[in-house]
């Protein structure tokens, strides 16, 4: 074969296999080969989650949604009023000796109360926290050692009596609800209503005061109650006072469940 010929042969052969080669390597390469289709999706579902339509919302932890708590005209605005017509009857410094008394006179009366109780009283007399609950009484933090102080403390020291305190009445009443606190001799501060309500616990005062625990005499008990009693009051009463409390509700009760609706807060 002349040499021009087989110049020209070998020249065809390997434009032929360059030009199969190039082909082959375009036929493998696809659409799945394109780094946008493949990586923009799974950016954005993992930056925009979504939930689908139905689904039910998902349960927020008490940290990410603060509990709803009232607030009133009280000092430092703390609930001072029921909210209501209905009078509210509220007893302090228990649990103790009297608060048996108390609580047979609510049950011959029909009547519901709110105890607000001292922390390091409550292991000693669980029967008594027990009953509360089983008679469908509200309870109350009042501190843990009734320290009137408290509202100089520091906002840890401040939380920790009211923790420890919750703590002391759940033991004896396993998940009691304790939605209510009342700051020792009243003496309220802006951040003890806000760590309290940090802690699931509107803070109340009153709007009568017999000044009981001073013993001033049953009489004397009475009469302020009776008369400054106004619809939608909360009453302070102690059932940590002694007996002139309980002698003075024999006569309290029948004619406040007379006038007015008696509730538990």
């Amino acid at each position: 074969m002349p040499l021009r010929r087989i110049a020209v042969f070998g020249l065809t052969i390997l434009v032929l296999a360059l030009g199969g080669s190039r082909a082959g390597s375009w036929a493998t390469a696809g659409p799945s080969a394109s780094p946008s289709a493949a990586t923009v999706p799974v950016v954005a579902e993992h930056r925009e989650p979504t939930t689908e339509p139905g689904a039910p919302s998902p349960t927020l932890s008490p940290s990410a949604s603060p509990p709803v708590i009232k607030t009133g005209d009280g000092p430092a605005g703390t609930v001072r009023k029921t909210g209501s017509d209905a009078v509210a009857l509220t007893f302090d410094d228990g649990p103790w000796d009297d608060t048996p008394a108390v609580l047979d006179l609510l049950a011959q009366h029909h009547v519901k109360a709110t105890f607000c109780m001292v922390g390091r009283q409550v292991a000693a007399r669980a029967a008594m926290v027990q009953r509360m609950v089983a008679e469908g009484h509200t309870l109350c933090n009042h501190s843990w050692s009734h320290d009137e102080m408290l509202r100089t403390r520091t906002p840890d020291q401040i939380r920790s009596d009211m923790q420890r305190t919750n703590d002391a009445i759940r033991a004896v009443a396993p998940g009691a609800v304790i939605g209510y606190f009342r700051a020792p001799g009243g003496n309220w501060s802006p951040e003890i209503v806000s760590i309290a309500a940090g802690l699931g616990m509107t803070s109340i005062s009153w709007t009568v005061d017999p000044r009981d625990w001073n013993g001033p005499g049953v009489q004397s008990i009475v009469n302020t109650v009776l008369t400054h009693t106004r619809p939608g009051g909360i009453v302070l009463l102690h059932d940590g006072a002694g007996p002139q409390t309980v002698a003075a509700l024999r006569t309290i009760l029948p004619d406040l469940a007379g006038r007015f609706t008696l509730i538990a807060l």
